[in-house]
């Protein structure tokens, strides 16, 4: 099998394009600073709870018509701004947000038919599950299921007033809006295009999380419905 990857819904396969995968199993640094004290054996490590980005360089090729085919690449490459979902055929259940911003050094054959070359994107280091992209409805109070070892970072759509409870955390909706939604990763809460942040309240000052294992779902007086995009990740 050729293994292949799909990058904000572009195919490499339409490109003639093909990888191997040698780095696709790498996994990103801890995020932290080394602190050195005088008199005292090793060092002090101040963890940040979080990782580094990392880069994920595929080798590929190109079996039929090179010219053709590495022009459209490298333009569709070019052409795409900011961070897009990337998928690979090694880990098909998986993606990335990925973003490609380097050249590229392409090495063809003499006949100018095929070529080989490296494509390196810049990658959050989450490793997102393609069933944390299911949206999960709870009409009535519930449990949602974090099947990782990682506190997930959801999009929450709330719809009514009142309290709702995640785990042991908790959202106080004060608007007429039908409904809010609530985005734990940028930490924002909004209808559309409009700010809902001056109408929430937010228990510990913190946006809801999905920790590992069971989390609680409480929908209280007034909140009638909730849609929980989790967005389940490993490394």
């Amino acid at each position: 099998m050729r293994n292949y990857f799909i990058f904000d819904e572009e195919d490499s396969r339409n490109y003639g394009v093909y990888i191997s995968g040698q780095a696709v199993f790498d996994a990103p640094a801890r995020r932290g600073e080394q602190i050195q004290i005088p008199g005292r054996n090793g060092s002090l490590h101040l963890d940040e709870g979080c990782f580094e980005d990392l880069k994920l360089k595929y080798p590929a090729f190109i079996v039929r018509g090179f010219d053709d085919n590495m022009q459209r690449l490298r333009n569709m490459l070019l052409s795409k701004n900011g961070y897009c979902k990337l998928y690979d055929s090694y880990n098909p259940d998986e993606y990335r947000l990925a973003r490609y911003s380097s050249g590229m050094e392409v090495k063809p054959t003499s006949t100018l038919k095929e070529g080989r070359f490296d494509i390196v994107f810049d990658c959050h280091p989450q490793r997102f599950l393609a069933t944390g992209e299911t949206k999960r409805t709870f009409t009535e109070s519930g449990t949602i299921t974090n099947p990782t070892l990682f506190e997930a970072r959801p999009l929450i759509r709330v719809y009514g007033t009142g309290v709702l409870g995640i785990g042991s955390q908790s959202v106080t909706i004060n608007t007429a809006n039908v409904y809010t939604d609530i985005d734990s990763e940028i930490q924002d809460a909004f209808k559309g295009t409009v700010s809902c942040n001056n109408y929430i309240e937010l228990s510990g000052n913190k946006f809801p999380v999905l920790h590992p294992g069971d989390n609680g779902i409480t929908l209280g007086a007034g909140i009638t419905k909730v849609e929980i995009t989790p967005r389940w990740w490993r490394l």
